[in-house]
């Protein structure tokens, strides 16, 4: 061995790691050679011993446990257990060692590996928004529109989003789109866009007056380029706060619209019991936010509500009754969408912007019969059956309006039954032999008469023959002229019905009225013009309609001018003051009731400020359905077996006919059929003459203060709360009323009920019960309302003190 070595050299054997022991005496103070680092020979040539080798680099690691090594051999391995267990062990507690020598490195790597996700998110982000920006064209500066998705969005000035509608939706897929080609572009300054085979797009804005109003329009018009494709549009109303209102009642669709559901159907007047549209309809719809649309006469509308998929739809299709008149090879769908800073000013705005104000051309003698008519009863004589109807019946009916002391004298409205049969349009003879000298006496008693004509001729008429030479009815499609169309009507179980475009019917009608009217002296004329169903289902006219509902404006145009028309049955275009606009009839029964609030407020937002309810406590007496009157002791309970009858008709049950007067009270016309009288009850008649006074004092002024605005702005006479003042509750509140901006009319509608909830738009107003003045913009709970009594709010300054 080697002299002359330091101290500090020499390793201890306890400083030798565990493992190591065991062989410690083989460790030499010299290098050993580059070929000798493996082993040592003694020099009494002992056996080989296994040397602990230098640590090896990672990439060596694995021989020292494979087997499957290169290097592994017997003369090379660890043969001592110990050796190996102690070489695991080290293995082992080195890995947390490294973990806490460097856990910086962890850290860093760690935020790197976040950073490369997190940039790598924000560019796919940046490239899909990007992606779709690139497709979102932005038109008109309101407009936004996508074109593969077919996505436009319009924004009101304040930047918000007011409508979301998916255009074209029966396109299936995604479809291409592309620049219309130059001979299909138009010059008016309209976005052109064509999905190949399917449908053509021309978007515009419309010229507006800024100075006038703040209202922008944008005119869409839909070619369809196949019959396989329909023009169809999607109105989106899943963002809760929107609600859409307007088009028409329907059975199924309630107050606001969007409440409702109802599936694709022509959008044609109809019975409420058999159709899904009413009586009276406009192609008007606007939401909440601001925004609506108006679709044009012309397109073949069909129009769903579908409450699931929070969805307004409209189409354009061609069919074989609705629209089976064809004007172009296939259906096309023109609608303009109207936005503005918010609804009411958007609905005033659309509404006074007509070719001509209402009062245009209006004689002194038109507005007086509309003065009349708000502040005069309508008293309507419609017995069931025709025997029933005689000049004595007419007379004893006047003379007991006369005895209640109380009511003005007002129209006396007789149905069809003046005439023997539907269409003779002349008086029956046989059971008005005196009906000169009976209308006589109801002009001295200051009553005025009116009749109710409708254009039908039963086959038993005696002008049915006459009509047929002279080819004067509507006829069979694709079918010799000369045969004419039949249907049923009312009680008609066969029936024609006058061409009104046939230039030579409207002389012969005009004659055979005017004659009615110089003999026996009629003030004017109702027009029931029956419903669009009620028309021959294969119907031709001389000239071609666009719908059946066309045949109705044509009618009421044609004779406003030469006759005093008091109303009309249905309508879907607004007829010329001063004829009222009827509501559908309506059954006796509290369901009924309940309809008639939110039906007068569609009608008033549809642009229709002259409405005709039904008469108090119902029209309609189903059999087996009446409601009957108990005993006259003051009880409300329906007593089934005590009956009071009218000439032997049932009366609707007593607290359903007082909440109905109540309600009819705020109405714009009162109609009766049954008398307060007819009840024998002193509490009846005492309510009825209490609400009398409060019509005469309170009631009709202010409806004919609004008459004014409502002919210069086409604003309703009677409104929603909405367009008294804003708010979220206001938006949903369907058995409540608004005369103008002053009256709130909360009536009862429930049976045996004497309280109510109230909401107060915001304001001041003072209670027309106990005369006390309670804050708006909330609800009133459990407000009590007596079986005698109708709750209504008078609005009072917002700086009148509490005393």
């Amino acid at each position: 061995m080697r002299t002359g070595k330091r101290k500090s050299d020499c390793i201890p054997l306890t400083q030798i790691p565990e493992h190591h022991q065991s062989s410690a005496s083989g460790f030499s103070d010299g290098e050993p050679a580059s070929g000798d680092q493996n082993e040592i020979t003694s020099d009494d040539n002992t056996t080989k011993v296994p040397l602990r080798s230098p640590r090896r680099t990672p990439r060596r690691l694995r021989s020292e446990f494979s087997m499957d090594d290169d290097e592994y051999s017997p003369s090379n391995s660890v043969t001592s257990v110990n050796s190996l267990a102690s070489l695991l062990r080290e293995k082992l507690q080195s890995i947390p060692q490294k973990i806490r020598k460097k856990p910086t490195d962890y850290k860093l790597r760690a935020f790197v590996g976040l950073m490369f996700l997190a940039v790598a998110f924000f560019v796919g982000f940046a490239y899909v928004l990007y992606h779709q920006q690139a497709l979102t064209k932005a038109y008109f500066n309101s407009v936004q529109f996508n074109e593969p998705k077919r996505l436009v969005r319009i924004f009101n000035n304040d930047e918000v989003e007011i409508l979301r509608a998916k255009l074209a939706v029966s396109i299936p897929g995604k479809g291409e789109v592309y620049p219309c080609l130059p001979e299909h572009r138009r010059s008016d300054g309209s976005v052109c866009l064509e999905w190949l085979r399917h449908l053509r797009l021309y978007l515009r804005s419309l010229p507006r007056d800024p100075t006038v109003d703040n209202t922008t329009c944008y005119s869409i018009h839909w070619k369809s380029l196949s019959h396989d494709t329909s023009p169809n549009d999607c109105f989106d109303w899943s963002d809760t706060k929107v609600h859409w209102y307007g088009g028409g009642q329907s059975i199924n669709v309630t107050w606001p619209l969007n409440f409702g559901s109802i599936d694709y159907t022509p959008f044609v007047t109809g019975d409420l019991h058999k159709a899904q549209w009413g009586n009276v309809l406009t192609r008007y719809l606007i939401n909440s936010k601001g925004a609506a649309i108006t679709v044009d006469e012309e397109t073949p509308l069909y129009l769903s509500v579908n409450s699931k998929s929070k969805e307004l739809c409209i189409k354009a299709k061609y069919d074989e009754f609705a629209y089976a008149n064809k004007f172009t090879d296939y259906a096309e769908m023109k609608y303009n969408i109207c936005i503005s800073k918010d609804m009411k000013s958007l609905h005033s705005s659309i509404h006074s912007h007509r070719s001509a104000p209402l009062w245009d051309g209006l004689k002194p003698a038109d507005m007086q019969t509309l003065e009349s008519l708000i502040s005069e009863p309508v008293w309507q004589i419609a017995p069931r059956f025709k025997h029933e109807l005689e000049a004595e019946t007419i007379s004893k009916y006047t003379e007991d309006v006369i005895n209640l002391g109380f009511l003005k004298q007002g129209h006396v409205l007789i149905n069809e039954y003046w005439q023997n049969e539907i269409g003779d349009l002349a008086v029956d003879e046989s059971r008005f032999e005196t009906l000169n000298t009976t209308v006589d006496k109801l002009h001295r008693r200051g009553f005025k008469v009116a009749f109710t004509v409708q254009p039908f001729i039963s086959t038993e008429s005696m002008n049915f023959a006459e009509c047929v030479q002279k080819r004067l009815l509507i006829s069979e499609r694709n079918s010799d002229r000369r045969i004419p169309a039949l249907t049923r009507f009312k009680s008609l179980a066969s029936a024609a019905v006058l061409d009104i475009t046939n230039e030579n019917s409207v002389p012969w009608i005009l004659n055979k009225l005017q004659a009615v009217i110089d003999k026996y002296h009629i003030d004017s004329f109702y027009f029931d013009l029956g419903l669009a169903y009620d028309l021959p289902h294969y119907y031709q006219c001389e000239k071609k309609l666009i719908n059946p509902d066309q045949y109705k404006t044509i009618f009421t145009k044609t004779f406003e001018k030469t006759l005093n028309v008091i109303g009309v049955s249905s309508a879907v275009s607004l007829p010329r003051p001063p004829i009222f606009v009827s509501l559908p009839p309506l059954e006796s029964t509290w369901e009924a009731l309940r309809l008639v609030i939110p039906t007068m407020l569609t009608y008033g937002i549809n642009g229709y400020p002259f409405i005709m309810p039904g008469a108090v406590g119902g029209d309609i007496y189903w059999p087996g359905s009446e409601q009957f009157l108990p005993s006259s002791k003051g009880s409300i309970d329906v007593n089934i077996t005590n009956t009071t009858q009218d000439n032997g008709i049932a009366l609707p049950e007593r607290e359903l006919y007082m909440r109905w007067l109540q309600m009819a009270t705020f109405l714009p016309v009162m109609k009766f059929t049954h008398l307060p009288s007819k009840y024998n009850d002193e509490r009846v008649l005492e309510m009825a003459k209490n609400l009398t006074t409060l019509r005469q004092k309170l009631v009709t002024p202010l409806l004919l203060k609004y008459k004014r605005e409502a002919l210069e702005e086409g604003l309703p006479l009677i409104r929603p709360l909405w367009l008294v003042a804003g708010g979220e509750a206001a938006l949903l509140v369907q058995d409540e009323f608004a005369i103008g901006d002053e009256i709130v009319v909360a009536p009862v509608l429930q049976q045996g009920q004497t309280t109510r909830e109230v909401y107060l738009p915001a304001g001041l107003w003072q209670d027309g019960i106990d005369g006390s003045l309670r804050k708006g913009n909330r609800w009133m709970h459990e407000y009590r309302v007596p079986i005698d009594r109708v709750a209504y709010f008078l609005r009072k300054p917002d700086d009148m003190r509490f005393r």
